[in-house]
This record gives C-alpha cells, sequence and structure tokens, in this order.
C-alpha cells in the first residue's frame, strides 16, 4: 500500500478553505484552544460537509489522518491564544 503524506494547505483544500499560510494561521488563531471535551470533527466551526470529511478521514485512518491529528493537536495547543 502506498503512503501518503499531505500538508495543511491541502487539508484545507479538501474542506474548501483558504490555502495560504496566512489563512491557516488565522483560522487556527480563530478556532483554538478547542475544548477538549469536544472532538475535532464536532467542533461547531465546521459545516456539516467539513465535518462529515474528517469524520469519515479519521474513522478510515486513511490517508488524510495524519494531517488531521496535526491540525487537532495545533487547535488544542496551550500557547494558543
Amino acid at each position: 500500500m502506498d503512503n501518503f503524506f499531505h500538508c495543511f494547505s491541502e487539508l484545507f483544500a479538501q474542506l474548501g478553505l483558504p490555502t495560504d499560510v496566512d489563512s491557516i494561521r488565522q483560522f487556527v488563531e480563530r478556532h483554538a484552544p478547542l475544548d477538549a471535551a469536544v472532538r475535532l470533527e464536532d467542533a461547531p466551526f465546521w459545516s456539516a460537509t467539513q465535518a462529515a470529511m474528517l469524520r469519515e478521514e479519521i474513522q478510515l485512518d486513511a490517508d488524510w489522518a495524519e494531517v488531521i491529528d496535526q491540525l487537532n493537536i495545533a487547535l488544542r495547543a496551550a500557547d494558543a491564544p
């Protein structure tokens, strides 16, 4: 099986969000810190379609799962605003 590694900009493109570095940084700053009790895919800032994509990719442990995990960590960072 081939392993694919995606970056934040590719994940944001899949989610229909702006993909430039500044937009990604602003997104994380705007939505962090995400409460530990809230699963990433259940966060209130996702559309139904975005949440479904995240949920499916996590459940399947698909090639997107690693970068989704990285986004999850970034949104929960202790030093986030």
